[in-house]
């Protein structure tokens, strides 16, 4: 396979970032023009993880996006697929607990985790909502979850500048920083084709999270949701 295809098969998407993971923090950061760090301090506020609380971080890759939540005293199990990159994660991060796990069939029982939050990473899921169903069950009632996903932007000329850069420009970029430049080739693609924000909502809705709501970040290129699950 030269580069996965939109059919999300889980074995494909594990190979694609395992590829990827040495440079994967640094090529988001030059690919985002260092947005990504502002996004991930938006996703930190909004979990507003607390001293001894249990949050679940999906799709955490090298486990970066756990770290602001060790800082406050939560306790946070980073989880992903990609057995790549939880091995670069263990080489930097060694203390965290990385976790392998399949965001369909999480290795959790009901009720574990006070927060659950994914950022970047439900557009990889092959079911979503399947997903969005696995994280209310490992969720305690009352308990909250934030996405923090690529979405679409509100403006329409904006909107238009937005998807000639994943189109034309992104590619290039990704092949002068990347390891494995067709990996963002299905970024690009999978983002076009990812729902808008009221649809992603009603998603969340359907799964069984109420309070549902979102913010648009950078113009809508990413957008954070919320939910809590009724007591």
């Amino acid at each position: 396979m030269t580069r996965a295809t939109l059919d999300k098969q889980p074995h494909e998407v594990a190979s694609m970032f395992d590829d990827v993971a040495a440079n994967y923090d640094l090529t988001n950061d030059v690919l985002s023009l260092g947005q990504d760090r502002r996004w991930r301090r938006e996703v930190a506020r909004a979990v507003d993880a607390r001293p001894a609380q249990r949050i679940l971080d999906l799709a955490a890759g090298t486990g970066t996006s756990s770290l602001p939540f060790t800082e406050t005293g939560a306790y946070v199990v980073p989880c992903d697929f990609s057995l790549g990159m939880l091995r670069e994660g263990k080489k930097r991060h060694p203390w965290l607990p990385l976790t392998a796990g399949d965001a369909t069939r999480l290795p959790f029982a009901d009720g574990s985790f006070d927060a659950v939050t994914i950022s970047f990473g439900l557009r990889n899921v092959q079911d979503t909502d399947r997903a969005l169903r696995e994280l209310y069950r490992v969720t305690k009632p009352g308990g909250r979850v934030v996405i923090c996903e690529f979405s679409h932007p509100t403006w329409a000329p904006f909107r238009t500048v937005y998807e000639e850069y994943l189109m034309r420009a992104l590619p290039p970029i990704a092949r002068a920083v990347s390891s494995n430049p067709d990996a963002y080739v299905y970024l690009a693609e999978s983002i076009q084709g990812w729902p808008d924000q009221p649809e992603l909502a009603a998603r969340l809705q359907g799964a069984g999270w109420g309070r549902v709501a979102w913010r648009n970040l950078s113009g809508g290129i990413v957008a954070l949701h919320r939910g809590t699950k009724p007591l």
